[in-house]
């Protein structure tokens, strides 16, 4: 593992126990300029990672905690008018940030969800007319629990798809359990947690895992599976173009964090369930019957041919 992402994903151990390839998971979104949303049921900690590799990381840090009445104002800030110099002047809102922590993202109302769409895409964003960049790294870790239907609203198909990843975390064993007792027993040591990288240093990485080979034999199977996506049975939209280039990005990340210059087809196997598996809507009567996306994923992975790499 490349040091310095080795060194984040230890640091953010420090509070987090037994989550390593979640932790490297993100590292990957991080470097691959994607954006996580982490999903299971209440308790897991899915809270405490964001809070621990935001930490980690350096910068800026914003939490909102999504709520029915929370309005788009709230999240991308707002004008107020200056008596005194006749101008309006922005407030910026939480969303000015290096990372932004979206928590129970699926409490709120769709017009809400939605006013993230642009900084998630493009990175600025924009109130009354007026276009303003935000902050660079910007990474946004939105969490939501799917068991807890009422009062919530489902993220749609196109929010979806602007996570490059979607993570579910799973309960820890029972040894990692003591640990986490053990860990918390006197103190919180999140609170402890110092920075061990910057935002200068997270943006240099990002530039070099754009400079990791993706050779021309990678590239088509990176399309040989999201065209099969699109054309298995079971299969009502595949996965979008959007979700080919986020799965190149993070297949070039994980070859940086591995110390190499160019992308095996292992990384995109490895990487598939969750940068691909979200994007994938399923037809009606195949989910009356149980069928999820991951499996469906399972089956193309299986049958598209790997490519032989020098």
């Amino acid at each position: 593992m490349h040091s310095e992402y080795a060194v984040l994903a230890e640091n953010a151990s420090r509070v987090v126990v037994g989550k390593t390839q979640v932790l490297r998971l993100m590292s990957v979104a991080l470097l691959a300029e994607g954006h996580v949303l982490l999903e299971d049921v209440p308790g897991l900690g899915k809270t405490l990672m964001a809070k621990a590799l935001a930490k980690s990381m350096g910068g800026t840090f914003r939490r909102i905690q999504f709520t029915p009445d929370l309005l788009p104002a709230d999240v991308t800030g707002f004008s107020v008018y200056d008596q005194k110099t006749g101008e309006f002047v922005f407030h910026p809102g939480p969303v000015v940030c290096n990372v932004l922590l979206a928590d129970e993202i699926n409490r709120t109302i769709p017009r809400t969800q939605a006013s993230l769409l642009e900084s998630m895409g493009e990175f600025q964003v924009t109130v009354d007319g007026k276009t303003m960049a935000l902050p660079r790294p910007f990474f946004v870790i939105a969490t939501q629990n799917p068991i807890e239907m009422d009062g919530t609203f489902p993220l749609p198909e196109a929010q979806l798809d602007r996570f490059l990843m979607r993570i579910d975390l799973g309960y820890p064993s029972r040894e990692e359990e003591i640990a986490i007792l053990e860990r918390f027993q006197e103190n919180d040591p999140l609170e402890s947690l110092p920075a061990v990288l910057s935002p200068e240093r997270i943006l240099e990485l990002q530039k070099l895992r754009a400079g990791v080979t993706v050779s021309a034999a990678v590239r088509s199977y990176i399309a040989g599976i999201t065209e099969a996506t699109r054309c298995h049975k079971k299969v009502r939209f595949g996965v979008s173009p959007r979700g080919a280039i986020g799965m190149m990005r993070a297949a070039q990340a994980l070859a940086l964090i591995q110390e190499r210059d160019f992308v095996l087809p292992d990384d995109i196997k490895s990487l598939a369930r969750p940068v691909l598996a979200h994007r994938i809507i399923l037809r009606h009567e195949e989910r009356t019957r149980g069928a999820s996306a991951a499996d469906v994923l399972d089956e193309v992975l299986a049958y598209v041919p790997v490519p032989v790499t020098d």
